[in-house]
């Protein structure tokens, strides 16, 4: 469905309303390069009283998932009767298990604002953000953007090899870049900027634009299957992909589409997005 070119000649986008396990059962086998999404979880999130079937999105998933594609699962736990519920693992050994994902990387989404503090344990502050790929991952641009304090002087140092013996480092002698790789935990600020989206959990444009970024290059598709606000939507296409979308609530799908379009009416002031976004140092 969504892999034939025609679909994408006269907008770089396609967004549908309607139950996404639906429409992803419409949609061809290994069709999509990259999902970033995050789902309703537990009782973190009110999407108009909607409800979603799990399992089997995340059946649909691995379907749809072309061979070296990679599913960004953003997610989270909440606390019910003293207990956090789990959810965040189960959904991960339910990719690993059943779905024949990989667990490429799990990563966590640092929040810098936290509201309404727990007296009795320690203050949640943190998302996971689950890479499952199909096999290797095809695509992988690393972000390198964290500077080293170590710029400029030598490599030293040994490591350890399998039998608990040691050796110089492989890179031993080479001189230390002044930006090295991105650590896995991203800090980032809580929905700034997409305070007016009308959504009730809209993660930050930053989140999605760097693992667009990091696992999808110029010309793929991506998808979200819970769209919300179109955040993912907006990003893919200032960073040159196509993009599927899909929501269930008609008012959040009329907030996101006016969001990729002009998002897409402003791509060309946009054009150096991922040559140089991904160099800009973060604090």
């Amino acid at each position: 469905m969504f892999n034939d070119a025609k679909k994408f000649q006269e907008k770089p986008f396609s967004l549908h309303q309607g139950d996404c396990l639906d429409v992803m059962r419409s949609m061809e086998s290994d069709s999509i390069d990259l999902t970033v999404t995050s789902p309703p979880y537990d009782n973190l999130r009110t999407y108009n009283g909607y409800t979603f079937d799990f399992e089997n999105i995340a059946r649909e998933l691995s379907r749809v998932t072309k061979p070296g594609g990679v599913v960004v699962w953003v997610i989270g736990d909440a606390t019910v009767n003293g207990s956090e519920t789990g959810t965040s693992f189960r959904h991960a050994l339910f990719f690993l298990d059943v779905c024949g994902f990989k667990l490429h990387d799990t990563m966590i989404y640092e929040k810098d604002a936290i509201s309404f503090p727990d007296k009795n344990r320690y203050q949640q502050s943190f998302e996971y953000m689950f890479v499952f790929s199909r096999g290797a991952p095809s695509t992988r641009n690393i972000i390198h953007d964290r500077h080293n304090v170590s710029f400029g002087r030598k490599v030293t140092g040994t490591g350890r090899n399998a039998s608990g013996s040691t050796s110089r480092a492989s890179c031993y002698g080479n001189s230390i870049k002044e930006f090295g790789a991105r650590w896995n935990v991203w800090r980032m600020a809580t929905n700034k900027g997409n305070s007016k989206s009308g959504h009730p959990a809209a993660f930050p444009e930053a989140l999605a634009r760097d693992h667009i970024l990091s696992w999808s290059n110029p010309g793929d598709v991506v998808l979200d299957p819970f769209l919300g606000s179109g955040t993912t939507g907006k990003m893919a296409v200032l960073a040159d992909r196509r993009f599927v979308g899909i929501e269930i609530s008609q008012e959040y799908l009329a907030i996101a589409e006016q969001r990729i379009e002009a998002a897409l009416d402003k791509r060309g002031e946009s054009a150096d997005l991922s040559a140089t976004e991904a160099q800009v140092p973060h604090g």
